[in-house]
């Protein structure tokens, strides 16, 4: 198995910066074509536990738009061809805890897709 091929690093970045503009604009649509349409794919939110794309999607429906951010250190790992995992750093507006945020992301037919994504805040009570 290859670890780190730079062009499928190459790929995950390329999405993962799709997620995060579509994030930024709430763009909902954009957002749920970026994870896993299965009852597989799960979210953990900094006050949220999300299990399957249809709890998912609700919950982006009824939020309202993620809060503004912006992004400290990213790291993206490749193992082989078809998994990937992004983790970042970022500072909501207004605020200075560090935040983090880790996905997994796989290669389907119809491209990279987020199947497992964990979002907290440093020093959060939830």
């Amino acid at each position: 198995m290859t670890v780190n091929d730079p062009d499928v690093v190459a790929e995950v970045a390329a999405a993962f910066r799709a997620y995060e503009a579509a994030l930024m604009a709430d763009d909902v649509r954009a957002l749920d074509a970026l994870f896993h349409d299965a009852a597989a794919t799960v979210r953990y939110g900094v006050g949220e536990v999300l299990y399957g794309a249809d709890e998912i999607r609700a919950f982006r429906v009824g939020r309202g738009g993620s809060p503004q951010r912006r992004l400290g250190r990213l790291a993206i790992a490749a193992y082989g061809r078809d998994l990937a995992t992004a983790n970042v750093e970022f500072f909501r507006a207004g605020g200075d805890r560090r935040g983090r945020q880790s996905q997994t992301w796989v290669r389907f037919p119809g491209g990279w897709k987020i199947v497992s994504a964990h979002v907290s805040i440093e020093g959060s009570g939830s």
